[in-house]
């Protein structure tokens, strides 16, 4: 139902005006960033359509045109974390989704990357450990290929900046300590949560990681830098390595 069929008091916007935004569904949060529908198929639907559950099987590549690869495939994200971790690529594939929608989608990405780094700037990393791992996720878990991300901490274990630093598939030959030791130098950090992402969506550290988050330890004490953690990313996980007592 197009939305100017709704009683006003149901519209979305007028619904977060009056009663605020925990009164309104995924949905419905989401129609309002949308604005508008596309031919055929109003805002509501469209939003609903976007966070819906990903499809059990992607089709097969030969099902999929070269100009327009699966766009109907791509319709669900698997609800509105799945939608953020989204890349332009995806986003770009869905119908319906033109360069207006796809700026403003991403843009309320990166505001709630920058919200939640002004959260870790202004208070020790673990004193909100599960902020660091959406922070982390919301950077991490939608890339394609592996990234290696170090988090640099002051004294007080606050945010200072994070760097992706490796790419590709991260071993100890392909991760430089010397790098990291640099990097923690021009920041003047106290220590480093480490973080690399895993695109296949398992989060098991393989003994490669484990063996890599020693070798880096120990090079940055020989500056007085202390490595806290290391986070394994994965679309809608992450593991803690020190949790798991692996360090």
């Amino acid at each position: 139902m197009p939305i100017k069929d709704l009683p006003t008091d149901a519209r979305p916007r007028e619904k977060l005006l009056s009663r605020g935004p925990q009164a309104l569904s995924d949905a419905e949060l989401l129609a309002i960033v949308l604005r508008t529908g596309i031919k055929g198929k109003g805002v509501l639907q469209l939003a609903q359509e976007l966070i819906s559950p990903l499809p059990a099987e992607p089709p097969a590549a030969s099902a999929c045109l070269v100009q327009e690869p699966c766009a109907a495939s791509r319709a669900g994200f698997g609800g509105i974390s799945g939608l953020l971790r989204a890349s332009s690529g995806d986003l770009r594939r869905v119908k319906g989704l033109g360069p207006a929608k796809r700026a403003e989608l991403m843009a309320v990405l990166e505001l709630s990357r920058r919200a939640m780094a002004e959260q870790l700037g202004e208070r020790a990393v673990f004193d909100s450990p599960q902020t660091v791992k959406q922070y982390l996720m919301l950077n991490l878990s939608g890339k394609t290929h592996e990234v290696f991300a170090v988090l640099f901490l002051d004294s007080q274990h606050r945010l200072i900046a994070m760097e992706e630093m490796f790419q590709g598939t991260l071993t100890q030959t392909s991760v430089y300590p010397r790098e990291v030791v640099k990097r923690a130098l021009h920041h003047h950090a106290a220590a480093l949560v480490l973080a690399h992402n895993h695109p296949s969506g398992n989060t098991q550290p393989s003994q490669a990681d484990v063996q890599l988050t020693r070798t880096l330890a120990s090079a940055v004490a020989l500056v007085d830098v202390r490595v806290l953690d290391h986070l394994v990313i994965a679309p809608g996980q992450a593991l803690s390595m020190a949790e798991e007592g692996l360090m």
